[in-house]
């Protein structure tokens, strides 16, 4: 299961495969509470700074996850659209503004760094979006996603896009993540995907490739902020865990999460459910591109 296990979230995709890039919508039901942990010192966002504690406005209506680096972030506008056009939005008295935080990778290496996604390709991922299972591997924001880069760009290997989700008996907690690490990948229990080692030994120089690693978690419990955004703490942590090195000074690693449900739940059953099922959606994103 994946990320749409989550009643009411839908997930589209528009995917370039010649220019090698794409981007990705999450779209949520509301009420929902949203948060984000940024621990990356290179990230691209928009609309971020409206997730932190103490934030007047708490829902959102999507978010993004795009490829093209900071260009990328234009496809938000197309999303927005979409949405006014559906009349969602933070009520005002002009009339509802969609809340669409967003966040990039730099994967413009990866093929034609002209073909980054725009408005229109905002658009169509979000008319694309479907509460069918999330496909893992080379879609969307994964498509031009790449991995294993500290160890010199010769052993660089494809990342993608992945999603896992867990029924905790009466809640659900899911994830879907975009890996474009800079470091290598590991399972859960510490299988290399892409074979580095445990204990990374690199040279700085070797760092300067596109990265970042996106993660989007969420739940049907109910959860208020300061609750949601641990959700997103432990999905970091899992960051750390699977890829290695990860959370570097040329990673933009970000984490949102949000609380989409009315269902009681235990706040800390729930937060490691998150850091597992972000790890199981890294493993399942790089077993796609291995097995595509």
């Amino acid at each position: 299961m994946t990320l749409t296990a989550i009643e009411g979230v839908t997930v589209g995709h528009w995917t370039h495969a010649q220019g090698v890039t794409g981007c990705t919508v999450v779209v949520f039901p509301e009420p929902n509470v949203a948060a984000v942990e940024i621990r990356g010192a290179a990230p691209g966002t928009r609309e971020v700074a409206l997730l932190d504690p103490g934030m007047r406005v708490e829902a959102i209506q999507a978010i993004l996850l795009t490829g093209g680096s900071a260009f990328g972030l234009a496809a938000a506008d197309g999303v927005m659209r979409e949405l006014a056009v559906d009349g969602r939005g933070h009520p005002t008295p002009l009339g509802p503004v969609p809340i669409v935080p967003g966040a990039v990778i730099f994967d413009m290496s990866a093929g034609d760094s002209e073909s980054r996604p725009g408005p229109e390709e905002g658009a169509i991922a979000f008319r694309a979006s479907t509460g069918a299972p999330v496909e893992n591997g080379a879609v969307g924001a994964g498509a031009g996603a790449t991995v294993a880069k500290w160890r010199g760009f010769e052993n660089m290997r494809p990342g993608g896009l992945g999603s896992a989700s867990v029924d905790l008996g009466g809640v659900t907690v899911a994830a879907l993540v975009v890996v474009n690490a800079l470091g290598d990948v590991f399972t859960l229990e510490g299988e290399s995907l892409t074979g580095g080692v445990h204990a990374p030994d690199f040279d700085p120089a070797a760092m300067m490739g596109g990265n970042t690693t996106l993660v989007v978690v969420a739940t049907d419990a109910a959860l208020d902020r300061p609750s949601t955004r641990r959700l997103a703490v432990r999905a970091q942590d899992a960051l750390a865990a699977c890829l290695r090195p990860a959370h570097t000074r040329y990673d933009g690693d970000a984490a949102f999460a949000v609380s989409c449900g009315a269902r009681p739940g235990d706040l800390d059953r729930i937060s490691e459910a998150a850091f597992v099922v972000t790890a199981r959606a890294i493993e399942a994103a790089i077993r796609a591109r291995d097995s595509g």
